[in-house]
């Protein structure tokens, strides 16, 4: 039976008298792919930063790979990084404006890889194949990118130093339907082929469907509910991910039921 790559115990994180992230704990395997759901104030990003070393717990562990995650010493923060990568809603902030894609793709592997300036070249060009970018948008900087070809360069960049981990934080959610297909598919594609773990944070609960094993559902910066995301999403059991899935439109849809199912959970 093997070991989880990522262990989260009892997480806590307060900002002053704020709980934003309330006693959670999961574990994700190699290969397997994790969702956390919720709306905007559930503590779900804030988990995710806290996974990517971009937040310090208040309280709980995380272990990376058998060993604690540490966010102080550089060597600690590199062996982490190294691990488990983290992609964002919209990646353009996470690039340096000045420095063509290739250079901002080749950066980690400097870091972590080192080699001759030949061979990272030659990585370089086999990532950006593998998420179909040309050696034109290599060339570019990325504010000549649309927003899909910049997720595809961050998850080249990402996929650079082969993480065990990858950390999507609402990762399509700004780009459009057909946009957002491809991407998942990438996605979904590279997992299978390479064996990394998945931790996708969404608010869509249609995305979740289709790149998910398994999935926790997050209120209020407790997990409510957890299981396999089929199951989660065909029969719900908690009243949060029930309203969920009503709040959704479709053919009889009552936005007057839900506002009113929303106000009795919330009594």
């Amino acid at each position: 039976m093997s070991e989880p790559v990522l262990s989260v115990k009892s997480l806590v994180k307060t900002f002053g008298s704020v709980t934003a992230v309330d006693d959670v704990s999961f574990d994700l395997m190699p290969g397997a792919s994790l969702g956390i759901v919720g709306e905007s104030g559930s503590g779900k990003t804030t988990t995710a930063r806290i996974l990517a070393g971009l937040e310090r717990p208040t309280s709980g562990t995380v272990t990376l790979d058998g060993r604690p995650a540490a966010s102080r010493g550089r060597r600690a923060r590199l062996r982490q990084a190294g691990l488990l990568q983290m992609i964002f809603q919209d990646p353009y902030g996470s690039f340096d404006p000045r420095r063509t894609v290739a250079q901002s793709v080749e950066e980690p592997l400097r870091l972590h890889s080192g080699g001759s300036a030949r061979d990272r070249a030659a990585r370089v060009a086999e990532l950006l194949d593998q998420v179909g970018l040309s050696a034109r948008a290599g060339d570019s900087l990325p504010r000549d990118l649309s927003g899909g070809q910049r997720q595809r360069a961050a998850i080249a960049r990402a996929l650079g130093i082969r993480p065990r981990v990858l950390v999507l934080d609402e990762s399509v959610a700004a780009l459009d339907v057909s946009i957002q297909a491809q991407i998942l598919t990438l996605l979904d594609e590279l997992r299978r082929a390479s064996g990394i773990s998945y931790v996708f944070v969404s608010h869509d609960l249609a995305v979740v469907r289709y790149i998910t094993d398994t999935a926790i559902v997050m209120r209020h910066g407790r997990v409510v509910e957890r299981g396999e995301t089929e199951r989660i999403l065909r029969h719900p059991r908690h009243p949060y991910t029930r309203l969920l899935l009503d709040s959704i439109p479709s053919p009889g849809w009552d936005p007057g039921r839900v506002a009113g199912d929303r106000r009795a959970l919330d009594a």
